[in-house]
């Protein structure tokens, strides 16, 4: 067994029933939600899920994106002055900030921006829930919602029922290719997947240093799920 699906199993062992219930008569599978979680912070809980105490210890430490202007120019905040200036965005940012030197030390790949004092962490939760919705969710992010895994789960599955009425309006099951495509519209949004579909297949989504594409990653992180 491999290491992602060593994660896979441990997501299911611990979640599995609660996603189970969350995706009962949705076009949305436990197969992709796990992937999805796969992609968007394993990379973060990889090396401490298996000597964690409890679960939660793991949810907890489900922060990053530091993402900011002028690479972050069309969401808001786009850097700490942005979100300090909306009511409790001082507190907000030393929750993200406090994210950001929690994760810093278990995660090398954090050390260059937590030396910068103005950068923060805009992902929160296992499927990352993004600091843009601060304004409407406040105690989500302040309260620390998005530790616990009913937080982190129930947005998430908002966000890819929203997606999914988007781009499959009515229908109760999707195929394994629609499936990537909604994972692919969680990352970017509905309108611009929909829109490269035919031209761009799975080549769609955030890309990383590898030239792999957040959809491509959906795509294979979906087939083994659906295997195990």
């Amino acid at each position: 067994m491999t290491a992602v699906q060593d994660a896979m199993v441990w997501m299911n062992k611990n979640f599995g029933a609660e996603m189970d219930a969350a995706v009962k008569n949705t076009p949305i599978t436990k197969s992709l939600l796990i992937a999805i979680g796969i992609q968007e912070t394993y990379y973060i809980w990889a090396k401490m899920y298996k000597t964690a105490a409890k679960p939660e210890d793991v949810l907890a430490v489900c922060v990053g994106d530091t993402i900011d202007f002028p690479n972050r120019s069309s969401a808001w905040p786009k850097n700490r002055a942005d979100l300090e200036a909306h009511p409790k965005g001082k507190e907000m940012f030393k929750v993200a900030r406090a994210a950001l030197e929690r994760i810093a030390k278990i995660n090398s790949g954090y050390a260059a921006s937590v030396k910068i004092p103005d950068k923060f962490c805009h992902g929160f939760g296992m499927f990352q829930y993004d600091i843009q919705f601060f304004d409407k969710d406040r105690d989500y992010f302040l309260n620390g919602g998005w530790a616990t895994w009913k937080g982190t789960l129930s947005r998430g599955m908002a966000e890819l029922i929203d997606k999914a009425a988007a781009l499959y309006p009515g229908k109760k099951v999707l195929s394994h290719d629609e499936s990537v495509y909604l994972g692919i519209a969680y990352n970017q949004g509905a309108a611009r997947t929909k829109k490269n579909m035919a031209t761009k297949k799975f080549k769609q989504g955030f890309k990383d240093k590898s030239g792999v594409y957040y959809g491509e990653y959906i795509d294979k992180y979906l087939k083994v799920a659906e295997g195990l």
